[in-house]
């Protein structure tokens, strides 16, 4: 099956973020891991299962990859991405975080992640909570609203016209720069939607939520010709200003949304 490929971003280092630090290395992890790695950055990749299990990755990476555990990732990022499903955050190791920008991109599916009360409740979003735990460190929500291969195919250099951005929130003001500007390396805009207690803006069921980077699926199509569709059709690309008015639009509705398609995994 032949799959479109991105215009990359050029290779370059960016001088904030060396080393890019991946707790989990699913679907997102795995095209995050590909874009840091084609824009010249260092990554330290880990999941659950050990690293030993991401061993063709890393040969498919190349010599700027390696694998380790999940706190050796940890340790090492100089921005660390926690990209596992959500039902897992207490197993992110909070010690080995304290301090650390730590990049969240889980997003809540009960009927994947279990009921979580603190989240039906209403009063948390999914990065609150994993604030919560992650004490010492400073959390951003970002890359929780595009699917996989659309996060992959829709990098673009600085400066194209057709560069897609991406929605981020957080806390602290110095920590979403450097997230900013990581999303530049790897080839998108940043737009600040606030506080983490705003980031339900960009959680399942909102506007901005993976269905702006799609293009219209064709009906009638098998389980196989929707999957090669999925794979081999272009992405739409969504720029900031769009991504403005739709986290601007957005109604807070009930936690978890709705898994008409998954952003993470």
């Amino acid at each position: 099956m032949r799959r479109a490929t991105p215009a990359r971003p050029k290779r370059r280092r960016d001088p904030m973020t060396e080393t890019l630090g991946l707790i989990g290395t699913g679907m997102i992890g795995g095209a995050l891991a590909r874009l840091a790695v084609a824009a010249g950055l260092d990554v330290v990749l880990s999941n659950s299962r050990g690293p030993e299990t991401l061993t063709d990755l890393v040969a498919e990476l190349g010599e700027h990859a390696r694998a380790a555990t999940p706190a050796e990732a940890a340790r090492a990022g100089d921005l660390v991405v926690a990209t596992v499903p959500l039902g897992a955050y207490e197993r992110l190791p909070a010690a080995e975080l304290a301090g650390r920008t730590v990049i969240d991109t889980m997003n809540y599916y009960p009927e994947r992640d279990g009921r979580i009360a603190a989240l039906d409740a209403g009063g948390l979003t999914t990065s609150a909570l994993v604030r919560r735990h992650l004490a010492g460190a400073h959390v951003v929500k970002a890359f929780n609203n595009i699917d996989f291969r659309r996060l992959f195919t829709l990098a673009r250099p600085a400066g194209a016209a057709d560069r897609s951005a991406l929605p981020l929130a957080g806390d602290d003001e110095a920590a979403k720069e450097r997230v900013a500007r990581l999303l530049d390396t790897l080839g998108y805009d940043a737009v600040d939607t606030g506080t983490l207690d705003a980031s339900w803006r960009s959680e399942p069921g909102t506007p901005v939520y993976v269905q702006p980077y799609l293009r219209a699926r064709p009906e009638g199509l098998s389980e196989e010709d929707a999957r090669r569709w999925f794979f081999d059709t272009p992405g739409m690309p969504v720029p900031a200003e769009r991504v403005r008015e739709l986290t601007a639009s957005a109604v807070r509705g009930p936690a978890g949304g709705s898994r008409a398609a998954l952003a993470d995994g």
